[in-house]
């Protein structure tokens, strides 16, 4: 996905509201009929604390971390993608089009037999390039709710390129703007009892009439402002942390982003999904500096020599969120839970 990385379908959105918690605790129900091809699209989610005039995907949940609000904000700008992390004032999600937030993607080769180039069939959350810095998405949201610590979505992905559009002169390989693929999200503040964390499960649905041999989950990655310029491992004897040079690169290690200063960092950590069949995960970082932006993300593989043949592909992804120090103990407890070998 580059650094520099909307339409509903006509229907109705129908929200049903019921007094179930008090005063804040809504019903939240979301159909979408496809009048044109009429398909029926149906979604329930438990309860949510949208009001009926709120646009869907734009929602705000936090917690208190450490004396101070961690705050998540989505948008329907960026079709329910995390547009914006703050905590202590600072902002850790530099948003700039449709391609920098904190969102999910997935690549495929649409058994081309030439190399493999990400954005040439590049499904992604939050929007395409075309759709630039504007108030909208050409991705679709299909279902969305809001608890007090919970926020979760059903998306039908944009494909980044347009049909024809070039991506460092390798022309996009799909034919339509929208996917058929499907993303399905929970984003809860406050997992495993410890404020730090954030917890994202996602499920990347594939349609059933495309054929592939490679997919690549960009399962989750984070664009953040230039000045979390310090790049982290925990790995070796008792979980070190090892400095990281700019890169760009990709290994096998949680990865942590931190400023100068280390009182604001952010990292990540796959905890659930993959396993046979699958590559990684992987824990790239980046550095753009003439847009003055970095970039985390983690990456899973899947590869089959026919054809792939399974179409829901779920993950489970943990983001520590505190001063550097506060980072490192989520990341080495979650690690030391799972029974990590540190050497590794």
């Amino acid at each position: 996905m580059s650094a520099l990385k909307g339409t509903i379908p006509p229907g109705h959105i129908v929200c049903k509201r019921d007094n179930a918690f008090s005063n804040h605790g809504f019903v939240f129900l979301v159909r979408m009929l496809w009048v044109g091809s009429f398909v029926l699209f149906s979604t329930q989610w438990g309860y949510g604390q949208l009001r009926s005039d709120t646009p869907l995907g734009d929602a705000a949940v936090a917690i208190d971390v450490d004396g101070s609000e961690l705050r998540v904000k989505t948008t329907r700008r960026v079709s329910g993608a995390i547009d914006s992390l703050t905590w202590k004032g600072k902002e850790f999600v530099d948003s700039f089009d449709h391609g920098r937030q904190i969102q999910s993607a997935c690549s495929f080769d649409a058994m081309d037999s030439g190399p493999f180039w990400a954005e040439r069939f590049n499904p992604t959350e939050a929007g395409a390039r075309l759709d630039g810095t504007g108030p909208t998405s050409t991705s679709r949201l299909l279902g969305f709710s809001a608890l007090e610590r919970e926020i979760r979505s059903t998306n039908q992905m944009a494909f980044w390129l347009a049909p024809g559009e070039l991506s460092y002169g390798r022309t996009a390989l799909n034919q339509e703007r929208h996917s058929q693929h499907r993303l399905h999200k929970r984003i809860r503040l406050g997992a495993f009892e410890d404020k730090h964390v954030i917890e994202l499960a996602m499920t990347f649905e594939m349609p059933e009439s495309e054929r592939h041999r490679l997919a690549q989950f960009e399962v989750l990655t984070g664009y953040m402002p230039f000045e979390f310029s310090q790049f982290f491992v925990f790995r070796g004897p008792n979980f070190q942390w090892i400095p990281l040079d700019e890169g760009p690169g990709e290994q096998d290690s949680p990865i942590v982003f931190s400023t100068p200063d280390e009182r604001f960092a952010m990292g990540v950590i796959l905890v659930g999904g993959g396993g046979e069949g699958y590559e990684g995960p992987g824990y790239g970082r980046f550095v753009f500096r003439e847009e003055k932006v970095v970039k985390w993300n983690c990456v899973i593989r899947f590869r089959d020599e026919t054809e792939i043949r399974q179409r829901k592909h779920s993950f489970r992804v943990l983001v520590v969120v505190g001063e550097l120090l506060d980072v490192e103990a989520g990341i080495v407890a979650i690690q030391k839970g799972r029974g990590v070998d540190p050497s590794r």
